[in-house]
């Protein structure tokens, strides 16, 4: 028989539920909406609008996403013990609206300028995406342009029209980026904002959520499902409206509207505060007033620190491809030893095993991530550049494509969910290492299945059948599925009660590192472009190819090794003693509704 639910006497819910969740599902709905929206334009947006390479954007992106995570665990600490988590997911949101916001502020865009006998031309698009044709322009008029096999030679369509020959060899003119400086570096404070905004608000609206519902509440559970729900619906429908919009109508339009979402869910969380009942107010209102330095109190205080994220992430993006990737490396490399050294000196006996074993969950979501990432970054290149995208008439705009990942969470996660306690009950569900190792080895079988699809569109500039980015996207998913739901649940159980905090924001730092790493990847596939479009098709097609096949085999070998050594992380996990221990009393992994499972990417997974 199922256990009764039973509701607080005088709570005022909605569908039995506290109807502050209903405020958090909306909230949060609409950043993930305005978040994604801009995630799906953005790298289009760098390689197109402002003409950086594709080198320099894909390691640009990378930043970003890196410091998102990374700054969860600075606004997180922060509402914890000052702010409290409604203040610090206000002032989040008011950083998401104003980056948003400034967004939408494009510019006349970057100019690529060729210089031949003298003269400068113009290159440019006509048009956004991977549908859109280069053009020179000159004084007289336009003209499209090409590029032969080997990009040796410029191929002018109308000659007359700008006052060219036919075709113009690569070693007779020059190119060079004329970038509108202003415009730039709002771009770069855009993304800083943003950066911050999201550091306050996904480290908090999580916790809000768990708050709502006491100790042994049996609702928790599919309260969370709930709330993520929102978090795909969010995702879901900015895919497919703010991809479109921005790619058919202009940037300015598709961030505007990204911009708006995030109004509407900072206006959601002012007006219906109320709702929350106090519980996600600041742990000490007095502690709040205490003055800081001179006039500025602690709460203030706070509120400068966000400031000081958005001075360091700006500075970072905008200097991203200066940053060493041995200085990355040499990060995760200590906190590692850290994190070991603590388990050694500080823990014995089953305590510092499970340690280890958590140590183990946080770093191996690495390979997973950074190739699940991709899809910002190269893949939505890829699509752009490679894929017929032509579906039933439709040529689709490169940014829906990442509606896939959103679409088969909600269609699939029910399932798995389904599925875990099924096997339970036969006691054939796989351990969390296993299927750690099955997410991580999907992730490199996704690529894998992609290559065979730029395989079969044969050599040269064939484009690949559409059906194989559903399938990678697919194969991803059930990986994320195998992987995301199970890692922070496994991470607050098996690390003591005393460093859950420091294990969680381990596992934010390595989701960053993880996502420097994708931008390491993606920069590796970058190739030649002029006017913010391939010159040559083939080898560009060639190199993408490469890549893939390269850390597919790599992340497919990473998954068999960790399959082989599951058994000793399991026996590490001593999950016959953890059973009952009330300082571990967190669902498992085989339940939806933990924090944790039926999101879209690391951040909401674990309610950062």
């Amino acid at each position: 028989m199922s256990e009764a639910i039973t509701i607080p006497a005088g709570e005022k819910t909605i569908f039995g539920h506290p109807r502050g969740l209903y405020i958090l599902f909306f909230t949060e709905m609409w950043e993930r909406f305005s978040y994604y929206g801009m995630r799906g334009l953005l790298i289009l947006y760098l390689t197109q609008h402002f003409l950086f390479s594709d080198e320099r954007s894909a390691v640009m992106y990378g930043a970003y996403t890196a410091l998102v995570y990374v700054m969860t665990i600075i606004g997180g600490s922060l509402a914890d013990r000052y702010l409290g988590q409604r203040k610090a997911v206000t002032y989040g949101a008011i950083l998401l609206v104003m980056g948003h916001g400034l967004m939408a502020f494009e510019g006349s865009g970057s100019k690529e300028i060729l210089t031949y006998q003298g003269q400068d031309y113009q290159i440019t698009l006509e048009g956004r995406g991977g549908d859109a044709d280069q053009i020179i322009i000159a004084e007289t008029g336009t003209s499209k342009i090409s590029f032969n096999d080997g990009a040796t030679e410029m191929i002018i369509d109308n000659p007359a029209a700008v006052g060219l020959p036919v075709t113009i060899a690569r070693a007779e003119y020059t190119t060079r980026v004329e970038q509108e400086e202003l415009f730039v570096n709002i771009l770069y404070l855009a993304l800083a904002l943003i950066i911050a905004g999201v550091g306050f608000l996904k480290a908090n609206i999580s916790t809000i959520v768990g708050a709502l519902y006491g100790l042994g509440d049996t609702r928790r559970d599919s309260g969370f499902t709930i709330f993520y729900m929102g978090i795909n619906l969010g995702s879901l429908l900015s895919s497919l409206t703010v991809g479109i919009i921005g790619i058919r109508y202009g940037w300015n339009w598709g961030f505007g509207l990204a911009g708006v979402g995030m109004l509407a869910g900072l206006l959601t969380f002012l007006v219906f505060q109320p709702w929350l009942e106090g519980r996600a107010d600041p742990p000490s209102a007095e502690k709040l007033k205490e003055k800081f330095i001179g006039p500025i109190n602690v709460e203030w205080a706070c509120y400068l620190a966000g400031v000081g994220i958005i001075v360091f992430a700006m500075g970072t993006v905008m200097n991203a491809h200066l940053v060493p990737e041995w200085f990355v490396g040499i990060l995760g490399v200590l906190v590692f030893l850290f994190l070991v050294g603590y388990a050694i000196t500080k823990l014995a006996g089953e305590e510092r095993d499970r340690m280890l074993a958590a140590i183990y969950f946080i770093l191996a979501q690495i390979p997973f991530w950074a190739l699940f990432e991709q899809a910002g970054s190269s893949l939505t290149l890829f699509t752009a550049r490679f894929v017929d995208r032509n579906i039933f008439g439709w040529n689709v705009e490169t940014p829906v494509f990442q509606a896939l990942n959103a679409g088969f969470i909600v269609l699939f996660a029910p399932l798995f969910a389904w599925m875990w306690v099924a096997l339970s009950k036969r006691k054939l569900e796989p351990s969390a290492p296993v299927k750690f190792a099955f997410g991580v080895f999907l992730a490199g079988l996704g690529f894998l299945s992609l290559v065979g699809g730029i395989s079969a569109s044969g050599a040269g500039a064939g484009l690949t059948a559409v059906y194989f980015i559903f399938l990678i996207y697919w194969i991803h998913t059930m990986g994320e599925l195998m992987l995301s739901p199970v890692g922070l649940s496994q991470v607050t159980k098996l690390a003591p009660a005393r460093a859950v905090g420091m294990s969680m924001g381990a596992w934010f730092l390595y989701s960053g590192l993880s996502n420097y790493l994708a931008g390491v990847i993606a920069r590796t596939t970058g190739a030649e472009t002029i006017g913010g479009q391939l010159t040559d098709v083939a080898a560009a097609k060639a190199g993408y190819a490469e890549v893939y096949t390269n850390v597919a085999y790599v992340a497919m070998g990473v998954g068999v090794v960790m399959l082989l050594i599951s058994p000793i992380i399991k026996k590490l996990m001593h999950l016959d003693t953890m059973k009952g221990d009330p300082a571990h009393a967190l669902a498992g992994e085989s339940q939806l509704g933990q924090p944790g499972a039926g999101g879209t990417h690391p951040p909401e997974k674990v309610g950062a």
